[in-house]
């Protein structure tokens, strides 16, 4: 090794989320030699956190579950939704790799995925599936094999988990949700499971059933262990080495000490975007202003991003995040992702006006999008305001307010941000509307919506906007009058759940110079890398889906395997 690296590797992981797991389970299958090395104290990243899924065109599990795709059609429905300066050939090298990727990692970890009849967002558009089946969630994994491992898997946002504590999977959210058949004995069996988990509990508030993005991040770890790949923790990036025109390895700290890492056949940047960098959001990303309203762990602080511009790297698409409505409760680190709950019926999003300015069952990303550009327009729309009646507060949760559990039961923090009136005009003083012009939009809002019918802004049209809609309620799942008293309001804000402009990249993940020439030696995937679905979101999954797919790419290509 020599007095130039206090280690030396074939390949160098910086981050550990999805992305940068697979992609170093791949490259250890390919024979090489890899460490893994994470910023934060948690491994996992903002991948655990999440929903897991991955939009997968053509996959073997939804052509078993029926559902033939066309990779053409696909392809056809991304290109036009991505920026145009976004190469077809990084799109193409998506969907062409991104089945072979979930089929590999089927068949080498413990991580089973399903193919869901989840609509693209935009369905509609050319190419677009209204059936679903290119968004797949992972199945629920036993978390026991991974031991010590588990105490640092980083917990499930708040959004993706019931009180904060227990796991969930997308059928059990649905179950509860409209408490259909068997809701009070499946939740009751899952609580038990959760408490009697002896003597683990008495350590631990970690739920050892892992779902959703639990259950991602804690299969590949279990196969990474196997593989016995290491992954450091607490090792920030300090920067990158690069010899020659070739990055040839790292400066990262370990143990409070500078640790030269050298990497033979390559380094993988995968350590999320600039989600909690106020400075670089004022600098880059100004429709997006808020870091506490992001979705995104407190570690994305484009260290890396950063670290590859001072070796000559290339970003595009800095303005662009994942956009989505968020909730913020005081004293959490990050917002909670609205995702169902506007949907649902009898509820509208209004601005600081009082007026309705969008249609609220639209994409997360689509109305966060619409959030942020009427708030830099009109300043009225940080926060906006979810209203909502008496029999919605009985039937659905609001962000971090349950259902059947009352007012005064929940924290303290939640109760602080949720307003109530026993009129309309009432809860408009609350939130310090003008009392005349909420009463006029709900009574408009009302008047359409006992028809099914929102002629504003077409709520409930679109199948997305049905998926998340109530089944049991007609004429429109999305649709009901507010008419029950009291009545309640609850702040929500333009947010994201993470940037995803980064740096430049090409189809084999390879990061280039502003002048679009390869800078040997380095790689870059998720968030890291400026997003093949420029500034759209064309379905679920589409954040993790790609960094997990070029992962693949690039540690087949730094290693020359077939794997």
């Amino acid at each position: 090794m020599g007095d130039k690296w206090d280690k030396e590797v074939d390949i160098l992981v910086v981050g550990s989320g999805a992305g940068g797991m697979l992609s170093a389970l791949v490259a250890a299958r390919n024979r090489a030699d890899v460490l893994i090395v994470e910023k934060a104290d948690l491994w996992g990243g903002t991948s655990a956190t999440s929903g897991a899924g991955i939009w997968i065109p053509g996959s073997d599990v939804a052509k078993a579950a029926g559902f033939e795709d066309d990779l053409d059609a696909a392809f056809t429905y991304l290109r036009a939704l991505s920026a145009d300066n976004v190469p077809d050939e990084n799109i193409r090298a998506y969907v062409d790799n991104a089945a072979p990727m979930l089929r590999w990692l089927m068949a080498n970890t413990p991580v089973s995925y399903m193919a869901f009849p989840y609509p693209d967002y935009h369905a509609e558009n050319p190419g677009g599936s209204a059936q679903g089946f290119r968004t797949h969630l992972p199945l629920p994994l036993d978390g026991r094999p991974l031991g010590a491992d588990i105490r640092t898997q980083r917990f499930p946002s708040p959004a993706a988990s019931l009180f904060g504590y227990l796991n969930w999977h997308f059928t059990e959210t649905y179950q509860l949700l409209y408490r259909s058949k068997g809701w009070m004995k499946s939740l009751a069996v899952n609580m038990a499971r959760y408490w009697f988990d002896w003597p683990f509990r008495f350590t631990s508030r970690k739920d050892r059933r892992l779902t959703l993005g639990n259950a991602l991040t804690g299969g590949l770890r279990m196969a990474l262990n196997e593989a016995q790949v290491p992954l450091w923790l607490n090792a920030p990036l300090r920067e990158l080495v690069r010899e020659d025109g070739r990055v040839v390895g790292a400066v990262v700290e370990k143990d409070g000490r500078p640790c030269r890492i050298g990497a033979r056949k390559g380094v993988v940047l995968a350590a999320g975007g600039f989600d909690k960098n106020q400075a670089m959001r004022d600098a880059h990303a100004p429709l997006y202003p808020s870091a506490p309203c992001s979705g995104g762990v407190t570690s994305n602080t484009g260290d890396s991003i950063r670290a590859g511009q001072a070796i000559g790297a290339g970003v595009m698409n800095m303005q662009s995040a994942w956009a989505a409505p968020v909730f913020h409760v005081p004293g959490e680190d990050r917002g909670r992702l609205c995702t169902i709950e506007r949907a649902l019926p009898g509820c509208i999003m209004v601005n600081g006006g009082g007026e309705r300015y969008l249609n609220e069952a639209a994409s997360y990303h689509i109305v966060g999008q619409q959030m942020a550009r009427r708030q830099q327009a009109e300043g009225d729309a940080s926060p906006s305001w979810m209203i909502f009646d008496r029999r919605y507060r009985r039937q659905f949760p609001m962000g971090p307010l349950y259902p059947l559990i009352p007012d005064a039961l929940h924290r303290r923090a939640v109760r602080g941000i949720v307003r109530k009136g026993r009129t309309i005009g009432e809860l408009a003083e609350r939130i310090g509307v003008d009392p005349a012009r909420l009463v006029a939009t709900v009574a408009r809002f009302n008047d359409h919506a006992v028809r099914g019918e929102d002629p504003d802004f077409h709520r409930g049209e679109a199948a997305y906007d049905k998926m998340y809609g109530d089944p049991r309620h007609g004429p429109n799942p999305c649709l009901r009058p507010l008419t029950e008293g009291p009545f309640y309001a609850m702040p929500i804000y333009p947010g994201d759940i993470g940037t995803n402009g980064g740096l430049r990249t090409n189809a084999r993940a390879q990061v280039l110079d502003d002048a679009g020439n390869v800078l040997p030696g380095l790689y870059a995937v998720g968030n890291n890398a400026a997003s093949a679905m420029g500034e759209s979101y064309p379905g679920a999954g589409v954040t993790i889906g790609p960094a997990m797919t070029f992962g693949y790419i690039a540690a087949r290509e730094m290693t020359g395997g077939n794997g």
